[in-house]
């Protein structure tokens, strides 16, 4: 059992939190002193799998029945609600990654731009009618890839998240999101404000684990359209 100042996560899935499929756990560290402050659930291939079912579901659900206009309005109050808690989530990445409170703090304020600018974006990514024979209309149509997946590295979590994770969005698609291990604890805790804006069950899952458990089984699952991944040449490869 976690001691009482130590803080316990699950998977976020399907708007759900759940403790890992095998029951493990990771200690989160401050890289300062060394000191346990937090535990993840050590996700693996079947938390992933339950993940990116819960995604395929979302496309045909809440989140997939939204407007492009709608899918933007929500960006926007996510990116508004990251603003308001922009204290608590800053030093809580200072702690979790090693990086001084004012770097965390633009890291912060990145990430709710990402969401403000995608949701923008959201309503004007438009097909194209190209010129052809007489008698003949040739578009362009964009369309989702599907569920996507993001596996995020432990240095800047919050704007990378923000890069990936808010262009999939407001272009329709449902994610699956790894953090890195060594740095969890802000992409779960935006999972939690974007549930409290109002973000439907299965556009966003997040999984915590070990690259070769949980990154490797989303990198490797069939039902996965889309890999987003930033990292080494090395793990790229493997990926």
């Amino acid at each position: 059992m976690a001691e009482p100042d130590v803080k316990t996560y699950g998977n976020f899935i399907a708007n759900q939190w759940t403790g890992a499929a095998g029951g493990g756990h990771i200690a989160v560290r401050d890289p300062s002193t060394g000191e346990e402050f937090a535990r993840l659930a050590r996700g693996g291939a079947e938390d992933v799998d339950l993940a990116a079912r819960a995604a395929r579901a979302a496309l045909t659900g809440a989140w997939g029945r939204l407007t492009a206009a709608e899918r933007g309005r929500m960006l926007g109050r996510i990116s508004a609600a990251v603003l308001r808690d922009i204290e608590p989530l800053s030093e809580l990445e200072a702690r979790d990654v090693g990086k001084p409170l004012t770097q965390a703090r633009a890291d912060v304020v990145a990430l709710a731009r990402y969401f403000e600018f995608y949701g923008g974006a959201a309503d004007k990514v438009h097909g194209d009618t190209i010129p052809y024979q007489n008698g003949f209309t040739v578009l362009t149509l964009y369309e989702p890839h599907g569920v996507t997946g993001h596996i995020v590295p432990w240095n800047y979590p919050m704007q990378i998240l923000g890069r990936s994770l808010g262009a999939a969005l407001a272009m329709g698609n449902a994610a699956v999101v790894k953090p890195a291990e060594e740095a969890c604890l802000t992409i779960l805790e935006f999972a939690r404000i974007a549930e409290a804006e109002g973000l439907p069950a299965g556009a966003l899952n997040v999984v915590t684990g070990y690259g070769a458990e949980a990154g490797a089984a989303l990198a490797g699952h069939a039902d996965v359209n889309h890999i987003s991944f930033t990292g080494s040449v090395r793990t790229g490869e493997m990926v």
